[in-house]
């Protein structure tokens, strides 16, 4: 393992801003992230754990301390153990993949292998380490709908240790390693139960929109044909990867969908009705007692196309903040409270940002 000096984060993350990290290595077994624990703990230095950088701002300061890449690879599919062959578990496929893993190639590898449970999750960016994190989601799936287990390095005992799903604490876009564990875990590998066979999930109406005819013909998609639909949607918002697209360089959707209680909720219907506005329905958030922050940015002020200098709002996404191409952290940060402001002073809700922030 090298222990690298003043390495630029910035081109790391997709959002593309941030400075340097004092000291930085990449991991690529577990012998060497005992090595690189033991180096940042010799020398009192805080560490940061990087993942794909899609989903983080970096200070313009950056990291005073060891950032930490973890590039475990492997994807293997071990044997269930099931004793009933004609049980629910008899279809499933139980895939343990490195938390270094590109995590759009570990679905790709999951549909190609007809396995349900991720194919909803295609075309995210970022690195299977980081999906137990913020319970990753999106179009009616979440990573913790499928997570058998998670193996990590706990900083704490110093020793590896096996969380079972129980164990990490799973909410919306919320675990153990981002609230009350958070900076005492290190991931290694992820375990996930999938069902060869299943069946795609079409709980999102973008979904049920883009197969509506076939549907109505009683058709149902495939796995790899619903993966290629929610590529293709996550392309028109913005929220796909694409070389030279300014509307990619994001950290992903910027605030939560808010959860509310049924007195927020009637207060916000009050406040929109009082403007002549209907507050949009979504049986995939409805279930759950989510509202659109979308919504809620583009009706205070914010719509798609927003620009304020070296920063701006995607042209497709309203919850895409983007950085223009010479943005600083700063800028971003600046948008980010600008919009949080006016969010809360025309709607009394207070959005919760997304990213991690690294360093401020």
């Amino acid at each position: 393992m090298t222990i690298q000096e003043r390495v630029p984060l910035a081109p790391l993350t997709t959002l593309q801003v941030g400075g340097e990290a004092r000291y930085f290595a990449e991991i690529k077994r577990e012998d060497e992230l005992r090595e690189a624990v033991s180096f940042a703990k010799s020398r009192d230095l805080p560490l940061f754990i990087l993942g794909g950088g899609s989903n983080i701002v970096i200070a313009d300061s950056g990291w005073s301390g060891l950032v930490l890449r973890i590039g475990i690879g492997g994807i293997s599919t071990p044997e269930l153990n099931t004793d009933k062959p004609n049980d629910a578990k008899s279809a499933a496929v139980l895939f343990s993949v490195g938390a270094g893993v590109n995590w759009d190639d570990f679905v790709a590898q999951a549909v190609a292998q007809n396995c349900a449970g991720v194919e909803c999750l295609s075309g995210i960016p970022g690195s299977v380490g980081g999906t137990p994190v913020q319970n990753v989601g999106a179009y009616g799936q979440e990573v913790s709908d499928t997570i058998e287990s998670v193996r990590a390095f706990d900083l704490q005992r110093n020793i590896i240790a096996i969380l079972p799903k129980p164990a990490c604490g799973f909410r919306y876009r919320t675990s153990i390693f981002n609230t009350n564990a958070s900076g005492r875990y290190i991931i290694l590998r992820v375990n996930y139960r999938l069902k060869r066979g299943g069946a795609p999930s079409l709980k999102y109406a973008d979904l049920q929109n883009h197969f509506a005819a076939q549907l109505a013909e009683k058709k149902m998609p495939s796995l790899s044909e619903t993966s290629d639909a929610v590529r293709a949607i996550r392309r028109s918002k913005g929220m796909l990867i694409v070389p030279g697209d300014q509307d990619c360089r994001s950290a992903g959707s910027f605030f939560k969908n808010p959860i509310l209680t049924g007195e927020q909720f009637k207060a916000l219907s009050d406040r929109a009705a009082a403007q002549s506005l209907t507050i949009p329905s979504y049986p995939a958030l409805d279930a759950q007692h989510k509202i659109s922050a979308a919504w809620l940015v583009e009706h205070s002020g914010f719509s798609k196309g927003y620009v304020a200098g070296a920063v701006g709002i995607s042209h497709k996404h309203a919850l895409a903040l983007i950085n223009r191409g010479d943005a600083k952290a700063s800028d971003i940060i600046a948008l980010k409270e600008e919009i949080l402001k006016k969010v809360q002073a025309q709607w009394g809700i207070s959005l919760e940002p997304e990213p991690v922030f690294v360093g401020f």
